[in-house]
């Protein structure tokens, strides 16, 4: 009955939206502090995930002008508890809003601490060209001067933007669009909170209209997409932080897990001491894949560097300039497909 209801609700408002030459966004709501609720206004406290996405949207009334608007609740967490499960789920139901016909761009509020994994793991899965945007707030909504509605209104204005259309999956937060292979979260309470550090955004909002600078060349989305129509469990990928005198002891837990993956993220161009090199051949040994990536914010790790790291001779695979968390996302979608290390490495430098 309720999914009657949805296909009729559906072709109401795409005949509604023909008429009124207004695009069809449906907003996909996962939690996070967008809608969190708090006892104070004016206290740091909150409980994320609290408001349901229909009070978020009367937020912002003024958005029936601009788009046919409807939301949908996925999940209602703080996003430190997004799971692989909650990814496939969202990637499902995009996929099949796209292929139904439901809407001409989506947007995801989402809690701000995994947003850029979210993203990413979208911008690898999603197999439309349509446009698909990630928001989130940094101050919960029911605080003073909370920025979440303003962030909201203005994902919803770039979905429904015909240029936002094959440029993979974009993040908006504060005036800036990013695209989601290089945004990372670079404040823990600024509401700025945003940024690519390799390539800065590719455009913004102002006034309602979008402008973009520039377009990412790298590999996303669409037809050619990780398929996890048919996926529910991703391969299990670790990562290895690496510091000074750090001891092999986490690198080792993981092998002796039998994990499919570890990413280690390294010091300046995803170095690692003798005591963790040692781990990783053994881990090599093991058939178990193993990325070097790096802590540090931007830049890019290489492969082969003289006088460090053979990594032919060692058998591990560069991240390029994934951050550790992506390059996970990257290790796990990739080994649903292959267990070439050399395939692997491709799509490193690929996507």
């Amino acid at each position: 009955m309720k999914k009657l209801l949805l296909i009729f609700l559906c072709s109401i408002l795409t005949f509604y939206a023909t008429a009124q030459n207004l695009t069809r966004v449906i907003v996909l709501s996962t939690g996070g502090t967008i809608a969190g609720q708090q006892p104070n206004s004016d206290k740091a406290g909150y409980v994320p995930g609290k408001i349901p996405i229909e009070e978020l949207l009367k937020d912002i009334p003024s958005i029936t002008q601009k788009a046919i608007v409807q939301g949908e609740q996925i999940a209602s967490i703080g996003s430190n508890n997004m799971t692989v499960d909650i990814w496939i789920k969202l990637a499902r139901r995009i996929n099949e809003i796209f292929a139904k016909n439901e809407a001409d761009g989506i947007v995801i509020t989402h809690g701000t601490d995994t947003l850029e994994e979210t993203a990413y793991f979208l911008n690898l899965t999603v197999q439309s060209d349509k446009p698909v945007v990630l928001t989130g707030a940094m101050r919960p909504a029911t605080a003073i001067s909370s920025d979440g509605s303003k962030n909201l209104y203005d994902a919803i204005i770039v979905a429904s933007d015909t240029s936002s259309k094959g440029k993979g999956v974009l993040l908006y937060f504060n005036d800036n669009i990013y695209d989601a292979k290089n945004v990372v979260k670079t404040s823990m309470t600024n509401v700025n909170a945003f940024s690519s550090p390799n390539t800065g955004p590719l455009g913004q909002v102002y006034d309602s209209k979008v402008f973009y600078n520039m377009q990412t060349l790298n590999r996303h989305g669409g037809p050619a997409a990780f398929d996890v129509s048919k996926i529910d469990s991703l391969p299990r990928v670790e990562i290895v932080y690496f510091y000074a005198d750090a001891s092999n002891v986490a690198i080792n837990a993981f092998i002796d897990n039998k994990v499919a993956g570890i990413i280690i993220a390294g010091t300046g161009g995803g170095s690692f001491n003798k005591s963790i090199l040692e781990s990783v051949k053994n881990a090599v040994k093991k058939d178990i894949k193993v990325v070097r990536s790096s802590r540090v914010v931007s830049g890019r790790v290489s492969i082969n560097i003289v006088g460090e790291i053979d990594d032919s001779k060692l058998g591990t695979i560069v991240s390029d300039n994934l951050n550790p968390q992506k390059a996970r996302i990257l290790l796990m979608l990739a080994l649903t497909t292959t267990s070439d290390k050399n395939k692997i490495q491709e799509m490193f430098f690929e996507y």
